[in-house]
């Protein structure tokens, strides 16, 4: 075949896992690793609202681990947060307006420590985004990508929280979405004088090939600054 399409599954170690939290939850998701080598960064990602339709398999996070392990050679690890199912299966509990989501995100970087995966990286995406800002500052991780964030739950003092730690955020806004577009984004997020805000032509769901291709090449870029570009047009 020549060239990626929306369909394409690249070549990957996936494996089914099991997250455990500390309120004694179970949550379903997979770990996708590159075939020929330990990686050299991992995306633990946080999906969309789930009572909004976000799950594990939302097509930004789904495209990331069908492509990123074999592209840009990065582990990435997805799950499902409490109450939320997917055709994987149902993860334990029940969704709590990013509460109880807390657990979610620590049992999820603990896995990743545990696993001995390099380079932890959060990767929100929407509510997403608030889990991470809100509950991401967690020894193991390295910084944070922000895909379309909504700032729904997030805090003034989550934000002073980051700025004070002076980890690395970057954050993408769609000049078209629908919660946040760039302006406001910048607005909100000036307290963090450490992130680099750029904005996309894209919704807030990022539809359509060029807008995934766009997203994850932002993402491979500031988890590996020095790795080539992706050639989309490569042989696979």
């Amino acid at each position: 075949m020549s060239g990626i399409s929306p369909s394409t599954v690249l070549p990957a170690r996936r494996e089914d896992i099991t997250l455990h939290t500390s309120d004694g939850l179970e949550l379903v998701g997979e770990l996708a690793r590159p075939v020929h080598s330990p990686g050299s960064a991992t995306l633990v990602t946080l999906h969309p609202l789930p009572t909004a339709g976000g799950f594990m398999d939302s097509h930004v996070i789904r495209k990331a681990s069908f492509r990123l392990p074999a592209l840009a050679d990065l582990n990435v690890l997805r799950f499902n947060t409490r109450g939320t199912c997917s055709p994987r299966g149902c993860s334990q509990g029940a969704f709590d307006q990013a509460q109880g989501e807390r657990f979610d995100v620590e049992a999820a970087v603990q896995f990743a420590v545990d696993a001995g995966l390099p380079k932890i990286w959060l990767l929100g995406w929407s509510f997403g985004t608030d889990l991470a800002l809100k509950y991401g500052l967690l020894p193991a991780v390295q910084g944070a990508i922000l895909l379309s964030p909504p700032l729904r739950y997030t805090t003034n003092e989550d934000l002073h929280r980051w700025a004070v730690d002076g980890r690395p955020v970057r954050i993408l806004v769609p000049e078209r979405d629908e919660f946040l577009q760039p302006p406001a984004a910048r607005e909100r997020f000036s307290i963090l004088i450490q992130a680099q805000l750029s904005a996309h032509d894209a919704v807030h769901l990022w539809v359509g090939e060029n807008q995934v291709r766009t997203a994850l090449n932002e993402i491979v870029a500031t988890v590996e600054p020095t790795r080539p570009a992706i050639d989309w047009d490569a042989q696979v």
